[in-house]
Order: C-alpha cells, then sequence, then structure tokens
C-alpha cells in the first residue's frame, strides 16, 4: 500500500466533530426540560429501593433491591428507614431475609450464569448483580414523633436508608440496668432489659439445649439484678450456682469476657440455704444455713397430690388430717384458748393455700396410727408419739371412732408414705430453723436454695411448694407496708431450675391444686413485684398452662422441630427467620424476647462474670 492510499484510509477513520451548532440545540434542550438531572436530593444517602409487589408478596414486609456496592451495609435483622415520597409516609422496618446477591437480569440458576461462575477464571466472566432483602414492617413514623402500626405499605421506588446505631437503639429500646449481650448485626449495640416492674417481675423463661448456655445467662443475669437491689432465690436442683459468689476462673470464659472487656466477679450478698441432714454442694461457702420443712405450712391437698396418694388413700388422708385438726382445736393448740385473732385466723383459713398452723407430720401419724388400730380392732391401747395426745387418749379415740372409716390396707398404705417422710428427718425438726422469708427478700439478697442433696422428687417438690407459699406470704406483707409507707416494694425474682420437673404436663394433670397455687404467685406476684423465672432443658415437658404465665423469654439452641413449632404458637412477635434459626445457634447465642423491647432480637449473651460449678 503507497502512502497516498494510507492517507485516504486514515481519513477514512477519523470521526467526524460534532458540529457547535447541534452542541448547542441540545443545551437548549436540556435548560429548556429544567436542566441537568441531579437526582432527588432526599434519596441522599439512600442505599436501596422498594420493589413492586409480586403475586407472592406477604402483607407486613416488603422486597428491597440493592446496588451491589451497598449489599454489606444492611446485614440480616438491622433497621432501616424507607421514605415513600409519593404519599408522604416514612417506615420503619427491620431486616427479616436476606441480603441475598442476584444477577442483573438473569435467572441465579441460569446456565449462563453458573457456567461464568464455574468457568469464569479470577471472576473475568462474572455477571453483574444486585442485592435484595425482605423487611417487615415495625411501624409508621408520625411527624410530631412517636411509632404507630403500619396501616399502608411503603409505595414502589421508595428509598431505604440504613438507621445508625443510636436511631437503632433507640428504636429497639435496648435501654435498663440489666446488660444481656451484643445485637447480633450490631456489634455496637448492647441489648438491656431494665429492671423494674414493667419487665421482670412479668414472668421470665430461659429454655434451651444442655450446653446451650442457660446457665452462664442466669448467672450474669442474677449478678447484675444483685446490683440493681432485687432480691433472688434460686431453687437450685443440681448445686450449680453455689459458687456464684466467686469469680470465674473458667479459661474459656475469662478469654470472652476479656474480649467484651468485662471483668471476672462474683455476686455478693449470697446465702446457701440447705435441708437440715442434708449437705451442700459447696461446703466452703462462707455462709451456708440449714432449715426444715414445716408440715403446717403445706396445703394437705398439696401434700396428698405429691406423695401421689390413690383415692382411698387420699380419702384416709383427709380424714385423718380433719380429725388432728378438731384435736388439736379441743386441746386449745390452735387457736389457743381465748387468743380472739387466732379464733379469726381459724375461721378464715384457706386449706388451698396453707396446712393448718401447729400442725406437725407427727401429729397427723399419730391419728393416722389410731385410726388404722381401731379399723385393725388391735388389742393394745395405741401409742401416740406426742404428749399432748398421750395424755388425752380417751377424748382422740372418741374423735377418731366418731369418723366412719373401714380398709385396713388403705390406712397401712398411707401410714408407709407418711412414715416414708418422716424418715426423712426434715420436717418440724429441732435441729433447724424455718427458712427466713424476711431476711430473703431483703434488697440484693441472692438465697440459694441447695436441693442437690435430695434424690427423691417428692422432697424437692415439698421444699418447692413450701417455698414459694412462703416468699408469696411474706411479699405480700412487705408490699403493703411499703405502700403504707409511701415507698417502693422491693422486687423479688425466684428461679426455678429445671423447671420440668416440677411443672410437668403429667403433673400439672395429676397436681391440680399445686398447679393452681403457682398460678397464683404468678398472677398476684406481678402486681406484688414478685417474679418468676423458669429455666429448663426440656421445654417439651412443660404445659400450655405454664408458658402461658411466661411474658419475657431468653431462647438458647432448640434442635427438637416439634418443640420449635409448639413455641411458635405460644410466643407472639418472633419472625420466621429467627425461629429458623433457632436450632443451629451457637452455645451463648440466644433470641430474646421482652416487653421493654420493641422487637425480639437475636443476641450473643455476654459470659458469665461467677463461678458455675458444673457449666454446661
Amino acid at each position: 500500500m503507497d502512502d497516498a492510499e494510507k492517507t485516504k484510509e486514515s481519513k477514512e477513520d477519523e470521526v467526524t466533530a460534532v458540529p457547535n451548532s447541534a452542541l448547542d440545540s441540545m443545551t437548549q434542550e436540556i435548560q429548556e426540560a429544567g436542566g441537568e438531572w441531579m437526582g432527588n436530593p432526599e434519596d441522599e444517602g439512600a442505599i436501596g429501593w422498594t420493589a413492586f409487589d409480586s403475586s407472592s408478596s406477604d402483607d407486613g414486609t416488603v422486597t428491597v433491591f440493592l446496588p451491589k456496592e451497598t449489599i454489606l451495609e444492611i446485614p440480616h435483622q438491622s433497621l432501616v428507614r424507607i421514605k415513600s415520597h409519593l404519599d408522604h409516609r416514612s417506615y420503619l422496618g427491620a431486616v427479616v431475609r436476606g441480603p441475598f446477591a442476584e444477577p442483573d437480569g438473569l435467572r441465579s440458576d441460569s446456565p449462563v450464569v453458573v457456567t461464568a461462575t464455574v468457568r469464569g477464571r479470577g471472576n473475568i466472566l462474572m455477571s453483574n448483580y444486585h442485592g435484595r432483602v425482605q423487611v417487615e414492617l415495625i411501624g409508621e413514623e408520625l411527624e410530631k414523633g412517636g411509632i404507630v402500626p403500619p396501616r399502608r405499605r411503603p409505595l414502589p421506588n421508595s428509598p431505604v436508608f440504613p438507621l445508625s446505631s443510636k436511631e437503632t437503639a433507640e428504636v429497639l429500646r435496648t435501654s435498663g440496668d440489666i446488660l444481656l449481650g451484643i445485637a447480633e448485626s450490631h456489634d455496637d449495640i448492647e441489648v438491656r432489659v431494665p429492671a423494674t416492674k414493667a419487665v421482670l417481675p412479668r414472668h421470665l423463661g430461659v429454655l434451651g439445649t444442655t450446653g446451650s448456655g442457660k446457665s452462664t445467662t442466669v448467672s450474669g443475669i442474677v449478678q447484675q439484678l444483685q446490683q440493681a437491689g432485687v432480691a433472688c432465690i434460686f431453687l437450685d436442683t443440681e448445686g450449680e450456682y453455689t459458687a456464684i459468689n466467686e469469680a470465674t476462673d473458667d479459661k474459656q470464659m475469662l478469654e470472652a469476657l476479656e474480649r467484651r472487656g468485662l471483668t471476672p466477679k462474683g455476686v455478693d450478698g449470697t446465702t446457701i440455704y440447705h435441708l437440715v441432714g442434708r449437705e451442700t454442694a459447696n461446703p466452703k461457702h462462707p455462709h451456708t444455713i440449714p432449715f426444715r420443712l414445716d408440715f403446717s405450712e403445706l396445703s394437705p391437698y398439696t401434700v396428698k397430690e405429691i406423695l401421689d396418694l390413690t383415692g382411698p388413700q387420699e380419702q384416709r388422708f383427709l380424714q385423718a388430717f380433719d380429725v388432728c385438726k378438731l384435736l388439736l382445736r379441743d386441746l386449745g393448740v390452735y387457736p389457743v384458748r381465748g387468743n380472739k385473732k387466732e379464733e379469726q385466723e381459724a375461721l378464715e383459713l384457706d386449706e388451698l393455700e396453707t396446712g393448718y398452723p401447729r400442725m406437725t407430720l407427727s401429729h397427723l401419724i399419730d391419728i393416722a396410727s389410731v385410726f388404722h388400730d381401731v379399723v385393725a380392732k388391735v388389742p393394745d391401747e395405741p401409742n401416740p408419739y406426742n404428749d399432748i395426745f398421750k395424755s388425752r387418749l380417751d377424748q382422740v379415740k372418741q374423735r377418731v371412732q366418731a369418723v366412719r372409716s373401714d380398709s385396713e390396707v388403705s390406712w397401712r398404705a398411707l401410714l408407709g408414705k407418711l412414715w416414708r417422710l418422716h424418715r426423712f428427718r426434715i420436717f418440724d425438726s429441732n435441729q433447724a430453723p424455718s427458712l427466713p422469708y424476711t431476711d430473703m427478700l431483703k434488697p440484693g439478697q441472692v438465697s440459694i436454695i441447695d436441693l442437690s442433696d435430695t434424690d427423691s422428687p417428692e422432697l424437692r417438690n415439698l421444699a418447692i411448694a413450701q417455698l414459694l407459699r412462703g416468699v408469696q406470704h411474706q411479699q405480700e406483707e412487705a408490699y403493703r407496708a411499703a405502700i403504707a409507707a409511701g415507698r417502693p416494694p422491693v422486687p423479688v425474682t425466684i428461679f426455678i431450675e429445671e423447671a420440668h420437673e416440677f411443672l410437668s404436663a403429667q403433673r400439672i394433670k395429676d397436681m391440680p391444686v399445686l398447679f393452681q397455687q403457682v398460678a397464683r404467685i404468678a398472677r398476684r406476684g406481678r402486681k406484688r413485684w414478685l417474679g418468676l423465672a423458669f429455666v429448663t432443658q426440656l421445654p417439651q415437658h412443660l404445659p400450655d398452662e405454664v408458658l402461658g404465665l411466661i411474658n419475657n423469654w431468653i431462647l438458647h439452641k432448640i434442635g427438637d422441630s416439634s418443640v420449635v413449632n409448639r413455641l411458635r404458637r405460644s410466643i407472639g412477635g418472633i419472625d420466621d427467620s429467627l425461629w429458623s434459626r433457632l436450632s443451629a445457634l451457637a452455645p451463648g447465642q440466644a433470641v430474646v424476647s421482652f416487653t421493654s423491647l420493641n422487637r425480639p432480637l437475636l443476641v450473643a449473651i455476654d459470659p458469665t462474670p461467677c463461678k458455675l460449678l458444673m457449666v454446661e
């Protein structure tokens, strides 16, 4: 090719410049149309926009599309603000699904995308993509402040803005005295709940499998409740909490505390109470006190249920109880003759809640023995243990013979169960005092009822029944005194460990009176600043009646899908994405739902600063 031909070809390849007249015409048209497009200044800072609804859209949720540059700015469970400009409304929402990355204009499983993903070395062939999240609407923001339930939906193409950490904490209402941990997806938001009448006296459920972190959660809460002046009572069936007065020495726990900037520390003001004649799991504790059970504090209907008496045994038990009660009245044991106050109290006595004052287990055994001897026609005279019955034997026999009774076998079986209780040597003992409820309900006092050295479930349940009744009675008196003095009452929280053993569905079926006592405590207690915390690794054994008493929840890992589905029917407000993650939670993670929080949260529970004897 000669030079002339090259010059000709070069000129043909040159791009002709745009005439100035055309540029001037375009500029004029832009100015006439309103000037250069600048975007909506109100959209500045938006990280996504709402999508159109489809046939698969759900009420209360909207789909949001994101450019790929902002996908990492909106993690799961984060909060957003949606400004629906066309109808001048502003909404708050939470990301409940996603963020998901989707290719632009293609299905994610299309052959082109799959091939580009597998064969695209170094992402050379990677398709452009965008993000998608599903946002659940929390509420609509009012112009003058405040949030109301959303009655409408954001319109399509509404800009979406992430909330700052401060705004998120304010919307979720995560402030309070008791620090639970850090909100997942919000590393700088601490989840707290207030230790006030509006929260913790509303009963708490701490559920989870073995090793999920329940004990860590409970001990950490108690350590802070004590500092807030709440009186805490543990019903500790395993002795696990008997060393919480000491700082933790567990290596993993110490490392976790250091990462969170927390200090190992024991719980102040702890006292261990153990049944007389039984050992505590921590004999080195500086303050241990043995205690006895008082038969007079236990409702006869509760006792007969816990002893699992048959129908005939139950009938004879109540016969012996009624005769014993009449004799104690006849002999001036209670009410004391001439004591008008005691006589009035005796008339108002509710035997569904309490026993008969000053009646001991040995009193009842004496009367049941006389019944047996009369029915069996034993030729020898009865030989009661108590002197008051020995000295008035004719009067005792007269009362017994006035009651029509039979079945020597049933009386013998009943006596066998009563003597079994007596051989525990914990009822009405002179070797130990009753539980000092007044001391236990002082501000910041932590009382650990150590039942670990007791193999008998009947004995444990009798001890728990007496404690619940005694605490309720004392808190009623303390509440009235506080109101009369014009001061707030001392809040009290009772932690029932292994609650499924005490309040299983089968036990409630067999022991309706005992459950009614617990239900009364739950209903009255909330108004008297008395809260119950049910802790269990087998929530499937808790009946619906118990679940219905609980207002606040800390749900650790629960792997049984049938249990999760049952809990979903009892606990409202937890979105599907949190329920689906419940079976895969790591130790220390929990779904937290409290009445003080605007919505349930997935929380990394803080490590406990105190020592546990048997960490799950």
